[in-house]
Protein backbone atom coordinates (compact mmCIF):
# COMPACT_ATOMS: atom_id res chain seq x y z
CA UNK A 1 0.00 0.00 0.00
CA UNK A 2 2.89 2.72 0.70
CA UNK A 3 4.49 1.57 -2.54
CA UNK A 4 1.32 2.74 -4.23
CA UNK A 5 1.01 5.72 -2.19
CA UNK A 6 4.76 6.31 -2.78
CA UNK A 7 3.90 6.26 -6.87
CA UNK A 8 0.87 8.23 -6.67
CA UNK A 9 2.70 11.20 -4.90
CA UNK A 10 5.59 11.04 -7.34
CA UNK A 11 3.39 11.45 -9.77
CA UNK A 12 1.16 14.55 -8.38
CA UNK A 13 3.98 17.18 -9.55
CA UNK A 14 4.10 15.82 -13.18
CA UNK A 15 0.70 15.82 -13.33
CA UNK A 16 0.45 19.47 -11.56
CA UNK A 17 2.76 20.35 -14.78
CA UNK A 18 0.93 18.64 -17.14
CA UNK A 19 -2.38 20.84 -15.84
CA UNK A 20 -0.30 24.12 -16.00
CA UNK A 21 0.50 23.85 -19.11
CA UNK A 22 -3.26 23.23 -20.51
CA UNK A 23 -4.44 25.93 -18.40
CA UNK A 24 -1.56 28.15 -19.82
CA UNK A 25 -2.55 27.09 -23.46
CA UNK A 26 -6.25 27.55 -22.52
CA UNK A 27 -5.37 31.48 -21.54
CA UNK A 28 -4.65 32.37 -25.42
CA UNK A 29 -2.65 35.82 -25.68
CA UNK A 30 -3.90 36.55 -22.01
CA UNK A 31 -7.26 38.37 -20.30
CA UNK A 32 -6.62 41.75 -21.68
CA UNK A 33 -5.72 40.44 -25.51
CA UNK A 34 -8.75 38.34 -25.09
CA UNK A 35 -11.06 41.25 -23.69
CA UNK A 36 -9.46 43.69 -26.38
CA UNK A 37 -10.55 41.28 -29.33
CA UNK A 38 -14.44 41.07 -27.85
CA UNK A 39 -14.84 44.14 -26.79
CA UNK A 40 -13.07 46.67 -29.25
CA UNK A 41 -13.01 44.49 -32.17
CA UNK A 42 -16.69 42.98 -31.56
CA UNK A 43 -15.07 39.42 -32.41
CA UNK A 44 -15.03 35.87 -30.47
CA UNK A 45 -11.68 34.60 -29.63
CA UNK A 46 -10.69 31.20 -31.28
CA UNK A 47 -11.54 28.81 -28.45
CA UNK A 48 -15.16 30.62 -28.10
CA UNK A 49 -15.54 29.94 -31.82
CA UNK A 50 -14.22 26.33 -31.95
CA UNK A 51 -17.17 25.86 -29.57
CA UNK A 52 -19.75 27.41 -31.46
CA UNK A 53 -18.95 25.33 -34.38
CA UNK A 54 -18.85 21.72 -32.68
CA UNK A 55 -22.48 20.78 -31.04
CA UNK A 56 -21.60 21.41 -27.56
CA UNK A 57 -19.26 19.61 -25.18
CA UNK A 58 -18.17 17.14 -28.24
CA UNK A 59 -14.61 19.37 -29.16
CA UNK A 60 -11.24 17.27 -28.04
CA UNK A 61 -7.80 19.34 -28.86
CA UNK A 62 -5.36 18.91 -31.09
CA UNK A 63 -1.86 20.10 -30.09
CA UNK A 64 -2.60 21.71 -27.26
CA UNK A 65 0.60 22.26 -26.11
CA UNK A 66 2.69 23.29 -29.16
CA UNK A 67 4.52 26.07 -29.17
CA UNK A 68 5.69 25.47 -25.56
CA UNK A 69 4.01 27.49 -22.52
CA UNK A 70 5.03 31.24 -24.22
CA UNK A 71 3.35 30.36 -27.45
CA UNK A 72 -0.11 29.03 -25.68
CA UNK A 73 -0.91 26.27 -28.56
CA UNK A 74 1.40 28.20 -31.19
CA UNK A 75 -1.84 30.35 -31.78
CA UNK A 76 -3.96 27.62 -33.63
CA UNK A 77 -6.67 26.32 -31.64
CA UNK A 78 -6.96 22.76 -33.68
CA UNK A 79 -8.98 19.75 -32.45
CA UNK A 80 -11.84 16.81 -33.48
CA UNK A 81 -15.46 17.12 -32.22
CA UNK A 82 -18.96 16.41 -33.75
CA UNK A 83 -20.75 18.67 -36.21
CA UNK A 84 -24.71 17.77 -36.57
CA UNK A 85 -23.67 14.35 -34.62
CA UNK A 86 -21.15 13.85 -37.18
CA UNK A 87 -17.53 13.70 -36.98
CA UNK A 88 -15.61 16.75 -38.24
CA UNK A 89 -11.74 18.53 -37.74
CA UNK A 90 -11.43 22.39 -37.61
CA UNK A 91 -8.35 24.85 -36.92
CA UNK A 92 -8.74 28.27 -35.26
CA UNK A 93 -5.92 30.66 -36.24
CA UNK A 94 -5.90 32.69 -32.70
CA UNK A 95 -5.41 36.32 -33.39
CA UNK A 96 -4.47 37.34 -29.79
CA UNK A 97 -1.07 34.63 -29.94
CA UNK A 98 1.07 36.74 -31.95
CA UNK A 99 -1.54 38.01 -34.07
CA UNK A 100 -2.39 34.49 -35.17
CA UNK A 101 0.53 33.78 -37.29
CA UNK A 102 2.01 30.23 -38.45
CA UNK A 103 4.78 29.03 -36.90
CA UNK A 104 6.81 25.51 -37.37
CA UNK A 105 4.42 23.89 -34.81
CA UNK A 106 1.46 25.09 -35.78
CA UNK A 107 2.47 24.28 -39.40
CA UNK A 108 2.64 20.84 -38.57
CA UNK A 109 -0.63 21.15 -36.95
CA UNK A 110 -2.38 22.48 -39.74
CA UNK A 111 -0.86 19.37 -41.82
CA UNK A 112 -1.91 17.45 -39.08
CA UNK A 113 -5.81 17.61 -39.04
CA UNK A 114 -5.26 17.47 -42.81
CA UNK A 115 -3.67 13.97 -42.64
CA UNK A 116 -6.22 13.25 -39.91
CA UNK A 117 -9.85 14.63 -42.36
CA UNK A 118 -8.28 12.74 -45.31
CA UNK A 119 -7.57 9.61 -43.83
CA UNK A 120 -10.63 9.58 -41.41
CA UNK A 121 -13.18 10.74 -44.33
CA UNK A 122 -14.39 13.81 -42.23
CA UNK A 123 -15.08 17.25 -43.25
CA UNK A 124 -12.43 20.19 -42.50
CA UNK A 125 -12.92 23.47 -41.28
CA UNK A 126 -10.26 26.31 -40.69
CA UNK A 127 -11.08 29.53 -39.21
CA UNK A 128 -8.91 32.46 -40.20
CA UNK A 129 -7.98 35.45 -38.43
CA UNK A 130 -4.25 35.96 -38.53
CA UNK A 131 -1.02 37.30 -40.05
CA UNK A 132 0.48 34.36 -42.59
CA UNK A 133 4.14 33.21 -41.91
CA UNK A 134 6.09 34.18 -38.64
CA UNK A 135 8.47 36.49 -39.82
CA UNK A 136 10.12 35.72 -36.27
CA UNK A 137 10.83 32.27 -36.93
CA UNK A 138 14.18 32.44 -39.16
CA UNK A 139 15.28 28.84 -38.74
CA UNK A 140 14.26 27.60 -42.82
CA UNK A 141 11.51 24.56 -42.09
CA UNK A 142 13.87 22.42 -44.34
CA UNK A 143 12.05 19.67 -46.62
CA UNK A 144 8.94 19.14 -44.35
CA UNK A 145 5.15 19.13 -45.65
CA UNK A 146 2.74 21.72 -45.12
CA UNK A 147 -1.11 21.88 -45.33
CA UNK A 148 -1.60 23.52 -49.16
CA UNK A 149 -0.04 20.22 -50.24
CA UNK A 150 -3.20 18.37 -48.22
CA UNK A 151 -5.48 20.98 -49.17
CA UNK A 152 -5.20 20.30 -53.21
CA UNK A 153 -5.25 16.27 -52.29
CA UNK A 154 -8.19 16.86 -50.22
CA UNK A 155 -10.48 18.99 -52.77
CA UNK A 156 -13.32 16.57 -54.00
CA UNK A 157 -12.71 14.18 -51.44
CA UNK A 158 -13.59 15.64 -48.30
CA UNK A 159 -15.71 19.49 -47.35
CA UNK A 160 -13.41 21.94 -47.28
CA UNK A 161 -14.62 24.91 -45.59
CA UNK A 162 -13.12 28.24 -44.82
CA UNK A 163 -14.00 31.45 -42.86
CA UNK A 164 -12.36 34.32 -42.95
CA UNK A 165 -12.94 36.43 -39.56
CA UNK A 166 -10.57 39.04 -39.04
CA UNK A 167 -7.30 40.05 -41.70
CA UNK A 168 -6.04 37.06 -43.46
CA UNK A 169 -2.93 37.52 -45.39
CA UNK A 170 -0.50 34.91 -47.28
CA UNK A 171 -0.11 31.49 -46.72
CA UNK A 172 -3.28 31.42 -44.50
CA UNK A 173 -5.45 33.44 -47.18
CA UNK A 174 -4.52 30.47 -49.38
CA UNK A 175 -6.66 28.46 -47.64
CA UNK A 176 -10.11 30.16 -49.16
CA UNK A 177 -9.48 29.28 -52.78
CA UNK A 178 -8.09 25.66 -52.11
CA UNK A 179 -11.54 25.27 -49.99
CA UNK A 180 -15.10 24.22 -51.74
CA UNK A 181 -16.93 27.22 -49.66
CA UNK A 182 -15.54 30.47 -48.11
CA UNK A 183 -17.61 32.84 -45.50
CA UNK A 184 -16.30 36.44 -45.22
CA UNK A 185 -17.41 38.69 -41.91
CA UNK A 186 -18.41 42.06 -42.71
CA UNK A 187 -15.34 43.39 -41.23
CA UNK A 188 -13.04 40.79 -42.96
CA UNK A 189 -10.19 41.04 -45.40
CA UNK A 190 -8.25 38.71 -47.44
CA UNK A 191 -5.14 38.93 -49.89
CA UNK A 192 -1.61 37.64 -50.42
CA UNK A 193 -0.06 40.24 -49.02
CA UNK A 194 -1.74 43.34 -46.21
CA UNK A 195 -1.26 47.16 -46.71
CA UNK A 196 2.05 47.27 -45.14
CA UNK A 197 3.59 44.84 -47.59
CA UNK A 198 2.24 46.12 -50.45
CA UNK A 199 3.73 49.84 -49.49
CA UNK A 200 6.96 48.55 -49.49
CA UNK A 201 6.49 46.49 -52.74
CA UNK A 202 4.61 48.78 -54.87
CA UNK A 203 4.47 52.09 -53.61
CA UNK A 204 0.89 52.39 -53.10
CA UNK A 205 -1.14 53.34 -50.17
CA UNK A 206 -4.56 50.68 -49.29
CA UNK A 207 -6.52 50.22 -46.50
CA UNK A 208 -7.46 46.48 -45.61
CA UNK A 209 -10.77 46.95 -46.55
CA UNK A 210 -9.84 48.60 -49.93
CA UNK A 211 -7.32 45.83 -50.68
CA UNK A 212 -9.75 42.47 -49.60
CA UNK A 213 -12.48 43.45 -47.64
CA UNK A 214 -15.86 41.77 -48.81
CA UNK A 215 -16.30 44.54 -51.72
CA UNK A 216 -13.49 43.34 -53.51
CA UNK A 217 -13.00 39.73 -52.26
CA UNK A 218 -16.56 38.06 -52.73
CA UNK A 219 -18.34 41.01 -54.69
CA UNK A 220 -15.81 41.76 -57.88
CA UNK A 221 -12.66 38.92 -57.60
CA UNK A 222 -15.30 35.95 -56.22
CA UNK A 223 -12.54 34.56 -54.10
CA UNK A 224 -14.63 34.17 -51.01
CA UNK A 225 -18.25 32.77 -51.64
CA UNK A 226 -20.57 34.46 -49.15
CA UNK A 227 -20.85 37.63 -46.55
CA UNK A 228 -22.63 37.70 -43.14
CA UNK A 229 -22.34 39.92 -40.71
CA UNK A 230 -20.35 39.09 -37.20
CA UNK A 231 -18.46 35.79 -35.91
CA UNK A 232 -20.86 34.06 -35.03
CA UNK A 233 -22.77 34.15 -38.34
CA UNK A 234 -20.55 32.91 -40.52
CA UNK A 235 -20.20 29.90 -38.07
CA UNK A 236 -24.03 29.05 -38.10
CA UNK A 237 -23.71 29.50 -41.74
CA UNK A 238 -20.73 26.88 -41.88
CA UNK A 239 -22.89 24.66 -39.99
CA UNK A 240 -25.90 24.99 -42.00
CA UNK A 241 -23.63 24.16 -45.60
CA UNK A 242 -22.55 20.88 -43.93
CA UNK A 243 -26.45 19.89 -43.83
CA UNK A 244 -26.55 19.30 -47.48
CA UNK A 245 -23.59 17.81 -48.08
CA UNK A 246 -22.07 14.14 -47.21
CA UNK A 247 -19.28 13.55 -45.12
CA UNK A 248 -16.99 12.17 -47.77
CA UNK A 249 -17.12 11.87 -51.74
CA UNK A 250 -18.64 8.39 -51.19
CA UNK A 251 -20.69 9.46 -48.37
CA UNK A 252 -24.57 8.85 -47.52
CA UNK A 253 -26.33 11.72 -49.43
CA UNK A 254 -27.99 13.78 -47.44
CA UNK A 255 -31.66 13.77 -46.45
CA UNK A 256 -34.19 15.43 -44.01
CA UNK A 257 -37.75 14.43 -43.06
CA UNK A 258 -40.25 17.56 -42.13
CA UNK A 259 -43.71 18.33 -43.37
CA UNK A 260 -42.47 19.55 -46.70
CA UNK A 261 -41.34 16.61 -48.21
CA UNK A 262 -43.99 15.08 -50.31
CA UNK A 263 -45.11 16.39 -53.84
CA UNK A 264 -47.49 19.78 -54.12
CA UNK A 265 -48.34 22.19 -56.97
CA UNK A 266 -46.66 25.38 -57.30
CA UNK A 267 -49.95 27.60 -58.17
CA UNK A 268 -48.51 31.14 -57.63
CA UNK A 269 -46.34 30.32 -60.43
CA UNK A 270 -48.43 31.50 -63.08
CA UNK A 271 -48.97 34.56 -61.84
CA UNK A 272 -45.30 35.46 -61.22
CA UNK A 273 -43.77 33.69 -64.64
CA UNK A 274 -45.02 35.61 -67.73
CA UNK A 275 -45.39 33.52 -70.58
CA UNK A 276 -43.61 36.19 -73.27
CA UNK A 277 -39.65 35.42 -72.59
CA UNK A 278 -39.15 39.45 -73.17
CA UNK A 279 -40.85 39.99 -70.06
CA UNK A 280 -38.88 39.89 -67.21
CA UNK A 281 -39.29 37.85 -63.55
CA UNK A 282 -37.15 36.83 -61.14
CA UNK A 283 -35.87 33.42 -59.95
CA UNK A 284 -35.55 33.37 -55.90
CA UNK A 285 -39.46 33.19 -55.50
CA UNK A 286 -39.45 30.36 -58.05
CA UNK A 287 -36.49 28.62 -56.06
CA UNK A 288 -38.72 29.36 -52.63
CA UNK A 289 -41.96 27.60 -53.81
CA UNK A 290 -40.19 24.82 -55.75
CA UNK A 291 -38.01 23.32 -52.41
CA UNK A 292 -38.40 21.87 -49.52
CA UNK A 293 -40.14 24.46 -47.10
CA UNK A 294 -37.10 27.12 -45.47
CA UNK A 295 -34.39 24.91 -47.25
CA UNK A 296 -32.99 26.95 -50.07
CA UNK A 297 -29.56 28.50 -49.51
CA UNK A 298 -27.86 30.47 -51.97
CA UNK A 299 -24.13 29.86 -52.67
CA UNK A 300 -22.20 32.67 -53.84
CA UNK A 301 -25.61 35.47 -54.96
CA UNK A 302 -23.20 38.35 -54.91
CA UNK A 303 -20.95 36.96 -57.87
CA UNK A 304 -22.12 36.29 -61.47
CA UNK A 305 -25.81 37.44 -60.31
CA UNK A 306 -27.04 36.55 -63.84
CA UNK A 307 -26.96 32.46 -62.46
CA UNK A 308 -27.77 31.41 -59.29
CA UNK A 309 -26.50 28.39 -57.47
CA UNK A 310 -27.89 27.13 -54.46
CA UNK A 311 -28.24 23.90 -52.17
CA UNK A 312 -31.61 23.02 -50.97
CA UNK A 313 -33.70 19.68 -50.10
CA UNK A 314 -36.57 18.90 -52.43
CA UNK A 315 -39.00 15.59 -51.97
CA UNK A 316 -36.03 15.04 -48.74
CA UNK A 317 -33.58 15.00 -51.11
CA UNK A 318 -30.19 17.10 -50.57
CA UNK A 319 -29.81 18.66 -54.16
CA UNK A 320 -27.69 21.32 -56.41
CA UNK A 321 -29.74 24.06 -58.30
CA UNK A 322 -28.26 26.01 -61.33
CA UNK A 323 -31.02 28.65 -62.37
CA UNK A 324 -31.10 31.31 -64.97
CA UNK A 325 -32.10 34.52 -63.17
CA UNK A 326 -34.13 36.28 -65.82
CA UNK A 327 -34.25 39.71 -63.27
CA UNK A 328 -30.52 39.98 -64.00
CA UNK A 329 -29.33 40.99 -67.47
CA UNK A 330 -32.58 38.43 -68.95
CA UNK A 331 -30.26 35.88 -66.90
CA UNK A 332 -27.57 36.09 -69.72
CA UNK A 333 -24.36 34.22 -68.65
CA UNK A 334 -21.40 36.38 -68.16
CA UNK A 335 -17.98 35.27 -67.30
CA UNK A 336 -18.37 35.70 -63.53
CA UNK A 337 -21.73 33.72 -63.98
CA UNK A 338 -20.12 30.66 -65.79
CA UNK A 339 -17.04 30.85 -63.65
CA UNK A 340 -19.07 30.70 -60.53
CA UNK A 341 -20.67 27.70 -61.91
CA UNK A 342 -18.30 25.88 -63.21
CA UNK A 343 -16.75 25.53 -59.68
CA UNK A 344 -19.63 25.32 -57.97
CA UNK A 345 -20.11 22.24 -60.22
CA UNK A 346 -17.07 20.93 -59.38
CA UNK A 347 -17.28 21.15 -56.43
CA UNK A 348 -20.57 19.37 -55.33
CA UNK A 349 -20.58 16.73 -58.18
CA UNK A 350 -17.34 15.32 -56.55
CA UNK A 351 -20.35 14.63 -53.58
CA UNK A 352 -22.42 12.77 -55.74
CA UNK A 353 -25.12 15.73 -55.39
CA UNK A 354 -27.87 15.40 -58.19
CA UNK A 355 -28.06 18.76 -60.16
CA UNK A 356 -31.11 20.59 -60.93
CA UNK A 357 -30.64 23.28 -63.90
CA UNK A 358 -33.05 25.64 -64.03
CA UNK A 359 -32.78 27.20 -67.46
CA UNK A 360 -34.10 30.51 -69.22
CA UNK A 361 -31.61 32.47 -70.57
CA UNK A 362 -31.07 34.31 -73.95
CA UNK A 363 -27.79 32.88 -74.49
CA UNK A 364 -23.88 33.65 -72.91
CA UNK A 365 -23.01 37.02 -73.03
CA UNK A 366 -22.35 39.46 -76.14
CA UNK A 367 -20.15 42.85 -76.89
CA UNK A 368 -16.74 44.04 -76.74
CA UNK A 369 -17.14 43.96 -72.77
CA UNK A 370 -17.84 39.72 -72.61
CA UNK A 371 -15.31 38.94 -75.21
CA UNK A 372 -12.68 40.87 -73.16
CA UNK A 373 -13.65 38.93 -70.13
CA UNK A 374 -12.91 35.80 -72.15
CA UNK A 375 -16.47 34.48 -71.71
CA UNK A 376 -15.64 32.10 -74.87
CA UNK A 377 -13.37 30.44 -71.94
CA UNK A 378 -15.45 30.64 -68.69
CA UNK A 379 -18.13 29.91 -70.48
CA UNK A 380 -16.43 26.61 -72.18
CA UNK A 381 -15.62 25.61 -68.72
CA UNK A 382 -18.87 25.60 -67.51
CA UNK A 383 -19.78 23.41 -70.34
CA UNK A 384 -16.87 20.96 -69.37
CA UNK A 385 -17.85 21.06 -65.83
CA UNK A 386 -21.76 19.99 -66.07
CA UNK A 387 -20.69 17.87 -69.08
CA UNK A 388 -18.25 16.00 -66.99
CA UNK A 389 -20.47 15.50 -63.94
CA UNK A 390 -21.21 12.18 -63.06
CA UNK A 391 -24.09 13.00 -60.56
CA UNK A 392 -27.64 12.62 -61.23
CA UNK A 393 -28.54 15.70 -63.66
CA UNK A 394 -32.24 16.93 -64.00
CA UNK A 395 -33.13 19.89 -66.52
CA UNK A 396 -35.92 21.92 -67.00
CA UNK A 397 -36.26 24.87 -69.46
CA UNK A 398 -38.66 27.34 -68.19
CA UNK A 399 -38.86 29.36 -71.26
CA UNK A 400 -35.89 30.27 -73.09
CA UNK A 401 -32.75 29.21 -74.38
CA UNK A 402 -30.72 30.21 -77.54
CA UNK A 403 -27.09 28.94 -78.54
CA UNK A 404 -24.41 27.37 -76.02
CA UNK A 405 -26.84 28.99 -73.30
CA UNK A 406 -28.77 25.38 -73.91
CA UNK A 407 -25.78 23.77 -73.73
CA UNK A 408 -23.88 24.88 -70.97
CA UNK A 409 -27.47 24.42 -68.87
CA UNK A 410 -27.78 20.69 -70.06
CA UNK A 411 -30.66 20.87 -72.53
CA UNK A 412 -28.79 19.04 -75.09
CA UNK A 413 -29.97 15.61 -75.77
CA UNK A 414 -28.06 12.38 -74.75
CA UNK A 415 -26.49 14.79 -72.25
CA UNK A 416 -27.29 11.93 -69.42
CA UNK A 417 -29.83 13.80 -67.81
CA UNK A 418 -32.33 11.41 -65.69
CA UNK A 419 -35.32 13.75 -67.07
CA UNK A 420 -35.36 16.59 -68.97
CA UNK A 421 -38.77 18.45 -68.82
CA UNK A 422 -40.06 22.07 -70.42
CA UNK A 423 -43.25 24.50 -70.06
CA UNK A 424 -45.13 24.87 -72.90
CA UNK A 425 -43.95 27.95 -74.25
CA UNK A 426 -40.38 27.97 -74.19
CA UNK A 427 -38.70 29.31 -77.38
CA UNK A 428 -35.51 27.68 -78.63
CA UNK A 429 -32.83 28.77 -81.29
CA UNK A 430 -29.51 28.80 -82.57
CA UNK A 431 -30.19 32.59 -81.25
CA UNK A 432 -32.99 35.32 -80.61
CA UNK A 433 -35.40 35.08 -83.55
CA UNK A 434 -35.54 38.91 -83.68
CA UNK A 435 -32.40 40.33 -82.74
CA UNK A 436 -30.87 37.28 -85.40
CA UNK A 437 -32.87 38.23 -88.46
CA UNK A 438 -31.75 41.56 -88.12
CA UNK A 439 -28.36 40.31 -88.27
CA UNK A 440 -28.82 38.23 -90.69
CA UNK A 441 -30.42 41.26 -93.12
CA UNK A 442 -34.26 38.92 -93.00
CA UNK A 443 -37.59 41.13 -94.02
CA UNK A 444 -40.27 41.45 -91.37
CA UNK A 445 -42.34 38.87 -92.83
CA UNK A 446 -39.43 36.22 -92.69
CA UNK A 447 -38.78 37.59 -88.95
CA UNK A 448 -42.53 37.11 -88.35
CA UNK A 449 -41.90 33.63 -89.64
CA UNK A 450 -38.67 32.54 -87.56
CA UNK A 451 -40.71 34.30 -84.17
CA UNK A 452 -43.70 32.07 -84.81
CA UNK A 453 -41.42 28.93 -85.09
CA UNK A 454 -39.32 29.51 -82.29
CA UNK A 455 -42.50 30.06 -80.12
CA UNK A 456 -43.63 26.65 -81.00
CA UNK A 457 -40.42 24.45 -81.06
CA UNK A 458 -41.62 22.94 -77.82
CA UNK A 459 -44.53 20.57 -79.67
CA UNK A 460 -42.11 19.88 -82.20
CA UNK A 461 -39.71 18.77 -80.14
CA UNK A 462 -41.82 16.62 -77.36
CA UNK A 463 -43.11 15.07 -80.30
CA UNK A 464 -39.32 14.06 -81.41
CA UNK A 465 -39.25 13.18 -77.71
CA UNK A 466 -36.48 16.12 -77.56
CA UNK A 467 -37.46 16.29 -73.98
CA UNK A 468 -39.02 13.70 -71.36
CA UNK A 469 -42.39 16.07 -71.08
CA UNK A 470 -43.54 19.31 -71.64
CA UNK A 471 -45.38 20.06 -68.18
CA UNK A 472 -47.93 22.46 -66.67
CA UNK A 473 -45.61 25.33 -64.86
CA UNK A 474 -47.54 23.94 -61.66
CA UNK A 475 -46.34 20.81 -61.78
CA UNK A 476 -42.49 21.68 -61.73
CA UNK A 477 -41.96 20.52 -58.17
CA UNK A 478 -43.80 17.31 -59.04
CA UNK A 479 -41.67 16.50 -61.69
CA UNK A 480 -38.17 17.12 -60.11
CA UNK A 481 -39.64 15.08 -57.34
CA UNK A 482 -40.60 12.22 -59.80
CA UNK A 483 -37.08 12.35 -61.17
CA UNK A 484 -35.43 12.20 -57.96
CA UNK A 485 -37.46 8.90 -57.08
CA UNK A 486 -36.26 7.74 -60.06
CA UNK A 487 -32.71 7.90 -59.45
CA UNK A 488 -32.81 7.08 -56.44
CA UNK A 489 -30.65 4.00 -56.34
CA UNK A 490 -27.84 5.68 -57.91
CA UNK A 491 -27.82 8.10 -55.00
CA UNK A 492 -27.99 5.58 -52.24
CA UNK A 493 -25.11 3.25 -54.50
CA UNK A 494 -21.44 5.42 -53.87
CA UNK A 495 -20.45 2.85 -56.11
CA UNK A 496 -22.21 4.79 -58.98
CA UNK A 497 -20.02 7.97 -57.77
Amino acid sequence: MSRRMDAGREWEPILRELEERRAASRRMGGAQRVDRLMTQRGKLDARRRIELLFDPGTFVEIGALAGGPDVPADALVAGMGRIHGRPALAGAEDFTVLGGSIGNASMAKRHRICELAGREKVPLIFLLDGAGHRLTETEPPGRSPNDLLKLAELSGRIPLLCLVLGASAGHGALTAPLSDFTIMTQSSSLFTAGPPLVKAGTGEDVTKEALGGPDVAVDRAGVAHNVVADDAAAIAMARRYLEYVPSHARGVQRRREGSDVGPRLLDAILDHIPPNPRRVYAMRPVLEWLVDDGSLFEVQPRYGASLITALAFIGGRAVAIVANDPSVRSGAVDGAAAIKAADFIDKLGAFGLPFVFLADNPGVMAGTAAERSGILRWAGKMYQAQRRLRSPKIHVTLRKGFGFGTSIMAQNPFDEQTVTYAFPTVTLGAMPAESGSRAAGLDDAERERLMREQSSVAWKLAARLGYDDIIDPRELRNAIVSGLLLLENRLDDPGDR
